[in-house]
């Protein structure tokens, strides 16, 4: 086992003191973003100075809530917090919109001792715990008003690769959040694999990235991997990047050797906003990988995203499709950052049966096909693909991913049913235990394949379909739906479960009449599928909800329609 990782960071502080370790792009007071950076030996020195502090208020293995927003302070934060000994609580500040419900859950599991803010963000944080029932932390600690003279009295402590280092609450699409234990071995090792699958170059390659530091993609590509070879991170805020996307491809543009990433839909958002006269001030030359590691992975989006931006000089193998999940630290897989993406079709019919047949010649583009992104293989780790008896399938079934190796977490906060059942499990053959991961996926040339969420089949008269391809068909019916703003899944019926489809409106959907939309989505997914839609709902946009990471959250929505939520909002049918 490698030191633990937050070590080297005292010795990029010894061995490169002065050369940048993290910048921060705010866009706060600056249309243009200001670089606010700190050096490798300026973080080391505020994150001792930060576990001086905390250790004043906590002991080792009691928690520290982070709720602070994107920056400097954030990184500090984490870093303080392992250098204690102290398990942190990445989430994020309370006045975040659209949050409110899932920070009050995972604040109130971790049940820490104490909370880390920023100055401009703590009445909100003050607001947050006197108003709701939610433990009260023993103090209250304002990152930017920690003194730096603290880290004079700072004296390291011996970090076993077992001891916690944070707990991931999970972005919830298929329940309540849970708080994954993550060790200082779990995140060296995976901040070592991702740094190795990328191929990245000591002191030489940036990380460029927008994602939320307290989401697992965001902390471990923005704050851990860089620390493995002394490599420099800039970021920025998610919300700058929603208001200007070229925002993001700016950032890229900086750097002769940058390495980034984001969910499916990020892509397709980019690809559709920036302008032509914003392409050309871009050079994107210098990106070697651009991962695209969120369910479901779109080959259409990668496809318009790389003929979007050739011109600027983007290579078409730069994409990096990619699996990971919060259990795993983050990352699983990837493809090889030199290989174009591999976008393969299987027959749709074999596939709901659980064998993956490709469908080739001219029939691939076309009719009862799903269309299914290579995920790579893992760097690190051991893939396997189970079948509901706990034995390995061949190569060409479908089957449950299960996941080895030790960047894989011990179990969840405080919940040891659920951990023996998730972490605790044996294949037959093998020895240790694996990690099921509620995924199904088939391996099909030596290449992980992920074809959907358990819990999320839709399954009709006994018949296994996945949301994603149902959702593909909806949005490709009629222009009047929003692009990646659909979800389907089924609820209960009399005899068989039914499915269910609510939609988003697109810009195009005005003055058009939504029972001919609805008759259009119907007829293709009855062409395409053999499946009746029960109801299908046109809502306005923002209405569909989604996890922290972006995606749908199909549990939600279905819980959401059987309350009624968008039965005033709706407009559209029922068979």
């Amino acid at each position: 086992m490698s030191e633990p990782l937050i070590l080297r960071v005292s010795r990029w502080a010894r061995e490169i003191p002065d050369a940048p370790a993290y910048t921060f792009l705010d866009y706060a007071d600056s249309a243009d973003g200001t670089e606010r950076t700190l050096s490798w030996s300026r973080v080391d020195l505020r994150a001792r100075a930060l576990a001086v502090r905390l250790r004043e208020v906590a002991l080792p293995g009691e928690r520290a809530a982070i709720l602070a927003p994107q920056g400097l302070e954030y990184v500090v934060a984490m870093l303080g917090a392992m250098y204690a000994r102290v398990i942190a609580v990445p989430l994020f500040a309370p006045d975040l919109p659209g949050h409110a419900d899932r920070l009050i859950r995972a604040y109130a599991d971790a049940d820490p001792v104490c909370v880390l803010t920023t100055t401009s963000a703590l009445e909100s944080v003050r607001t947050f715990i006197d108003g709701r029932s939610v433990p009260r932390p023993k103090a209250v600690l304002t990152l930017d008003t920690v003194s730096d003279l603290l880290a004079d009295e700072w004296e390291p402590e011996p970090i076993g690769p077992g001891d916690l280092a944070y707990l991931q609450y999970t972005s919830g699409s298929t329940r309540a959040p849970a708080g994954v234990e993550i060790s200082h071995g779990n995140v060296t090792a995976n901040a070592e694999q991702l740094w190795r699958a990328f191929r990245a170059t000591p002191r030489v390659s940036t990380a460029a990235l927008w994602l939320p530091l307290f989401h697992d993609m965001g902390l471990i590509a923005t704050i851990a991997a860089p620390i493995v070879g002394g490599n420099r991170a800039v970021f920025m805020d998610p919300v700058a990047f929603v208001m200007h996307p070229v925002r993001w491809l700016r950032m890229l543009s900086a750097y002769d050797d940058v390495f980034t990433g984001g969910p499916n839909f990020a892509y397709e958002y980019t690809a559709s906003r920036v302008t032509e006269a914003e392409k050309a001030a871009l050079d994107l030359s210098g990106v070697a990988v651009m991962l695209n590691g969120a369910e479901p992975l779109r080959g259409s989006t990668i496809n318009r995203f790389s003929e979007e931006f050739a011109a600027c000089g983007l290579r078409p193998e730069a994409h990096t499709p990619g699996y990971g999940l919060a259990e795993a630290t983050v990352f699983v897989t990837a493809m090889d950052r030199d290989l174009p993406v591999r976008v393969t079709a299987f027959d749709r019919d074999a596939l709901t049966a659980g064998r993956a047949v490709p469908v080739t010649g001219p029939d691939a583009g076309r009719g009862r096909v799903s269309e299914l992104v290579s995920c790579g293989v893992p760097t690190g780790q051991d893939v396997a693909v189970v079948s509901p008896y706990g034995r390995a399938v061949p190569d060409g079934e479908v089957g449950e991913i299960w996941v080895r190796g030790p960047n894989v977490a011990r179990a969840y906060w405080r919940d040891e049913e659920r951990s023996a059942e998730v972490f605790g499990n044996e294949l037959e053959g093998e020895e240790g235990t694996w990690l099921r991961t509620g995924d199904l996926g088939v391996i099909h040339d030596g290449e992980l394949y992920v074809t959907g969420r358990i819990k999320d089949l839709v399954i009709v008269d006994g018949r296994n379909h996945y949301p994603q391809d149902v959702e593909v068909t909806v949005q490709e019916a009629d222009e009047a739906v929003r692009r990646d703003h659909v979800a389907a899944f089924a609820v209960p019926g009399e005899e068989t479960e039914r499915l269910v489809v609510v939609a988003e409106r697109s810009r195009r959907a005005e003055g058009r009449d939504p029972r001919e939309v609805a008759a259009n989505v119907r007829a293709a997914v009855a062409r395409n599928h053999d499946l009746r839609v029960h109801e299908f709902a046109l809502v306005e946009a923002g209405a569909v909800p989604r996890t922290s990471s972006g995606k749908i959250a199909r549990r939600a929505c279905a819980q959401a329609y059987l309350d009624g939520a968008f039965t005033t909002a709706a407009e559209g049918s029922r068979a």
